[in-house]
């Protein structure tokens, strides 16, 4: 079985690789727009085709890559770019365009696509939503407005070609611990090294309603594999148990006093902070993370016999060792962290999530 992942290099590609590592018997071609070390696994598991989806002749290229493949996998999405990356949208929403119309062209029997959970409407706070829930997004993020275009994008796909299979996971935060490098690209200044996090004097800011879920990066591979094994179609939501609170969120981070610190205010520090390049982390995340919904994941265990390895507070233990490490892979997107140059010196360092 011959698949094309898009995005290969980046935290769920290079999870899924070596998902389909193990089994020996895949035909693998990722495309990723920084090449990784090939020599080193899972990357060697591939052959390599070096394109950013965003070019305006992407399409084309992409069709030649699509086609004789039995299924494409389409993980390609700039989470969180560095405010010298190419904008946002042109690789998210203009990069997918084209690789559903090289998939189309190509004439690729099953698609397989990464959305999200945050493509959701907020539901009420504790309520857990199935895959019939409104994709109407959160409003005051770029994330999840973009994956409800995306979203969009694939429904019109699939009702313009009925004799193709069409897949979509929708994870919550994907997590591993070799993700800790690019994470501590997005979520630390520089004015916190790393090795702090864990010490036992370590304060921590945080509003006590704050929930969240999470899941393994494994395990989100798991689900891809057994989706292309299976041929399965439609949407599967995924997430490991339990439901975080905000104090199963500290835990890993810090051992010091908890700092009460309502959602507001800590939304314009972090404002304020981001436009002056003291911290990479754009507000936008923390209205998501505070109106994202919880899922349900009846589906994906039904249909595809999902069943997460890793419950939610190993996952966050071993993010939290990744980001001590600050730890990585031979791929550009999960490249260990450097420390130089982080300093945005009075402009933000990432683009914008508003």
């Amino acid at each position: 079985m011959r698949i094309v992942v898009t995005g290969a290099s980046g935290n769920v590609g290079t999870a899924l690789l070596r998902a389909l590592r193990r089994d020996g018997y895949w035909q693998v071609t990722g495309v990723a727009r920084h090449l990784p070390d090939r020599s080193r696994p899972p990357y060697d598991v591939a052959e390599w085709v070096a394109c950013d989806v965003g070019e305006p002749e992407a399409t084309d290229r992409l069709a030649e890559v699509f086609a004789g493949a039995s299924a494409v996998v389409h993980l390609v999405w700039a989470i969180h770019p560095a405010r010298d990356d190419p904008p946002m949208q042109r690789t998210n929403l203009a990069g997918s365009r084209h690789v559903l119309a090289a998939t189309a062209w190509a004439e690729v029997p099953h698609l397989v696509a990464a959305s999200s959970v945050a493509a959701y409407a907020a539901p009420d706070r504790w309520t857990r939503v199935a895959e019939d829930w409104p994709c109407e997004g959160i409003p005051h993020s770029a994330y999840s407005r973009g994956k409800v275009t995306f979203e969009r994008m694939l429904d019109e796909f699939a009702a313009g070609h009925h004799d193709r299979t069409v897949a979509r996971v929708r994870p919550c935060a994907v997590l591993q611990h070799d993700a800790g490098g690019e994470f501590a690209r997005w979520l630390l200044s520089p004015l916190l090294p790393e090795r702090v996090i864990g010490q036992s004097w370590l304060p921590l800011p945080w509003w006590t309603d704050l929930r969240l879920q999470v899941v393994h990066a494994q395990d989100v591979a798991a689900a891809l594999r057994s989706i292309l094994v299976r041929g399965a179609s439609g949407a599967f939501n995924l997430a490991a148990e339990p439901v975080l609170s905000g104090a199963d969120l500290a835990r890993p981070f810090g051992g010091g006093p908890r700092i009460p610190v309502p959602r507001a205010a800590g939304c314009a520090l972090a404002g304020l902070t981001w436009r002056l390049g003291l911290q990479p982390l754009h507000p936008g995340w923390l209205a998501l993370a505070d109106k994202a919904a919880l899922v349900q994941t009846d589906r994906a265990r039904r249909v595809l016999g999902w069943r997460p390895e890793r419950d939610a507070r190993e996952v966050l233990d071993e993010m939290a060792a990744g980001l001590r490490a600050g730890a990585g892979t031979g791929s550009h997107p999960l490249r260990p962290l450097a420390r130089a140059g982080r300093l945005g010196l009075g402009r933000p360092t990432h683009q914008s999530q508003a």
